[in-house]
């Protein structure tokens, strides 16, 4: 797969490439599948609302265009290149559990456990970053892994000790999506790569191989335990 890394539109300085270009990219430079999103319309008021036309929508920018998106969504060139040319704003979808799962974790956690997977010298993926969402606080990280972690994903975490739901440590897979760069997402940013898919993260990592690393930084990361630590910090003098 050619090693799209360094390509000047992936840059974060950068202006964005439009979403046709990285669309079709995916599809034909990946071999994942896209399928296209609602898209955010400027209110006039320095606001945005989602184009669904739901002013309360939860995902605003991010969700599917349509009911049977997961039928439709499709790696051919030809395809993606049609829809993008007849929409040209929307959001790039990228289904779970077909070419990957997704684990998703907050920024701080997942930037505490890249760290440690490159210190180990770990096969890692590529690796999105989400804006946070509507009603939620903070960004979040999505680890792209082998399909099917979801279904395995409780069990994994009961084997390292932590019970399921204790963790803020969530697997995407058959069904979900997740929102690929440079779409715009809310009123907070754009989806971007702190990893870009490229030559030498083609092949993706078994989520086994990342899921200590990713539930210890969660873990401490955890409201709870960050909570005892500033009560354990001495009181300051003066």
């Amino acid at each position: 797969m050619e090693d799209i890394a360094d390509d000047p539109g992936r840059n974060e300085t950068a202006a964005p490439r439009p979403l046709l270009l990285e669309a079709v990219g995916y599809a034909e430079t990946c071999h994942w599948e896209v399928a296209p999103g609602a898209w955010l319309i400027d209110d006039g008021d320095g606001g945005v609302r989602c184009s669904c036309g739901d002013r309360r929508c939860t995902l605003p920018g991010a969700h599917p265009l349509d009911p049977d998106w997961a039928r439709q969504a499709s790696a051919g060139p030809g395809a993606v290149r049609a829809w993008w040319t007849e929409q040209p704003q929307a959001s790039v979808l990228l289904p779970t559990g077909r070419s990957f799962d997704v684990l998703d974790v907050p920024e701080t956690a997942g930037c505490l456990a890249l760290a440690r997977m490159e210190r180990m010298d770990l096969q890692l993926g590529p690796v999105v970053v989400q804006p946070a969402a509507p009603g939620r606080i903070g960004r979040r990280l999505h680890f792209l892994v082998l399909p099917g972690v979801a279904a395995r994903l409780p069990e994994m975490l009961r084997r390292l000790g932590r019970p399921p739901g204790r963790l803020d440590l969530v697997a995407r897979g058959e069904g979900d999506w997740t929102v690929a760069p440079p779409s715009r997402i809310g009123s907070l940013g754009y989806a971007q790569w702190a990893r870009s898919p490229s030559a030498l993260n083609r092949w993706l990592p078994d989520a086994a191989e990342l899921i200590g690393p990713l539930a210890y930084a969660c873990g401490r990361e955890a409201p709870s335990v960050r909570a005892a630590r500033a009560a354990a910090q001495p009181a300051p003098v003066g």
